[in-house]
């Protein structure tokens, strides 16, 4: 194993920082490519939310850093973002896999939607191609891992997620929503959750702006709302109370200028700004005009940070089924290291011992079949007795944390061949395939957050 993966998420970097090294989902299959295509990478996949960024590798050696592919991608030299950066490697990179997919690492702990986005980035990383057999049995395994951990604990349960806080900040600004107009900008996942919250509690009237018109007619078809032409965007905003914007655009979409324009035509009454996206579709400097609140990702968790406490002991429990199987995984993965060098060492010798044979027939002359299987029982007999020794150790040695070092040593001691190695490490299917010690030559060589974290 030589996993790698480094990141930012809501813990470690502000929204500012987040929205610059954020990939929108247009350019996520290029830059999968990019990372999988990297001389020190075998295997990559990207996550960028709204919450995290994180960029996880599978490493050709041990040697290689995932800053460097970073440091090309976005042509800078990190020293901005490097207080900002996390890195794990090898058990602790599986245990913050397993831990984003459970929603353990989310903003709002036991949030479901995190678990749909990293899905839909492993899709478009192994629909490129970045992905095959090392992180497909991750990913694999971490999906499972969130499965556990929703099923057996309650860390899901009485779910906190971004919209509802959003009702709770939006009923602080304006008493009650009865009556109140909603905006979405944007028709993503997020905002018909919103959006259904704040109906439930409320609010009135929908309308939907987005940039695919289509799009806008279906998401306001679901709520009786209605579609308007992203176009007309300026010209219908100021009916809305409340505003929930998530775009991707790479600049913002609603500045002071424009913030005063709207109160202006709505004669001062108060408007709710709730910016879920990453990059920010609102000018932060809006915030200072009378009459208009917003707020971004980041102030949306303090808002949840009261429902922290609650989740806790379930948290705990969750932890501890991430923990076990981070260990099972490990032990798991060092078995399917040994495999390859196992069966690369039992056709090693089978080759010499089929080579002996034929040197030496022409000299024993024409044999009976009962003298035939006398030589194969015998030149068998032989082999497996030399096997024994070497399969046994690396047998043991899949328990230990050093496994590595003995595997070099048997394929060293024996001049096993590289590439046949490789080929069935990095194989799907090559996973439990472990040939007999009297394998014969015909089997030889075969391998087998748009939600919270928007």
């Amino acid at each position: 194993m030589k996993f790698q993966l480094i990141g930012v998420n809501h813990k470690t970097a502000p929204v500012e920082v987040r929205e610059r090294l954020a990939i929108p989902e247009s350019r996520l299959p290029e830059a999968c490519k990019k990372l999988a295509e990297h001389p020190a990478i075998s295997e990559g996949m990207i996550v960028s939310t709204c919450n995290r960024v994180e960029f996880i590798a599978s490493m050709k050696n041990g040697t290689g850093d995932l800053r460097e592919f970073l440091r090309e991608y976005f042509a800078t030299d990190l020293s901005e973002f490097e207080s900002h950066l996390y890195e794990f490697r090898e058990d602790e990179a599986i245990r913050h896999v397993f831990r984003v997919a459970s929603s353990l690492d989310s903003m709002v702990v036991g949030e479901p939607q995190i678990l749909g986005q990293v899905k839909e980035a492993y899709a478009t990383a192994r629909a490129v191609g970045a992905v095959r057999a090392q992180l497909d049995r991750l990913l694999t395994r971490a999906f499972a891992v969130a499965k556990r951990v929703r099923t057996e604990t309650a860390v899901g349960s009485s779910s906190v997620s971004i919209a509802s806080v959003a009702v709770e900040l939006a009923k602080k600004i304006f008493g009650s929503l009865n009556g109140k107009s909603v905006y979405l900008v944007g028709a993503g996942k997020m905002s018909e959750l919103a959006a259904r919250h704040l109906l439930a509690h409320g609010a009135a009237s929908i309308f939907v702006a987005n940039r695919t018109y289509d799009r806008a007619i279906r998401l306001a078809h679901k709520f009786d709302g209605q579609a308007i032409e992203f176009s007309r965007l300026y010209d219908s905003c100021e009916r809305a109370d409340i505003v929930i914007t998530s775009t991707g655009s790479p600049r913002f979409i609603f500045r002071p200028e424009y913030g005063e324009k709207l109160m202006a035509l709505r004669r001062n009454k108060p408007m709710f700004f709730i910016d879920i996206a990453v990059p920010r579709d609102v000018d932060p400097e809006m915030n200072k005009l009378d009459g208009i609140f917003v707020y971004d990702i980041d102030d949306l968790q303090q808002a949840v940070s009261s429902h922290v406490a609650d989740r806790k002991k379930e948290a705990e429990k969750a932890e501890a089924i991430v923990n076990g199987e981070v260990e099972k995984f490990r032990a798991r993965q060092q078995t399917l290291d040994v495999v390859p060098t196992i069966v690369s060492l039992q056709d090693h010798l089978e080759t010499i011992r089929q080579a002996e044979i034929d040197r030496v027939r022409g000299r024993l002359g024409p044999m009976t079949a009962d003298q035939e299987l006398a030589v194969e029982a015998l030149t068998r007999g032989i082999v497996n007795k030399i096997m024994h020794t070497p399969i046994s150790t690396l047998k043991t040695a899949a328990r230990d944390p050093e496994s590595t070092t003995v595997i070099d040593l048997v394929r060293r001691l024996f001049n096993l061949r590289d590439n046949l190695h490789d080929n069935l490490r990095d194989s799907p299917h090559n996973e439990g395939k472990e040939k007999g010690a009297g394998a014969s030559k015909s089997t030889r060589g075969r391998g087998t957050e748009k939600g919270p974290e928007n």
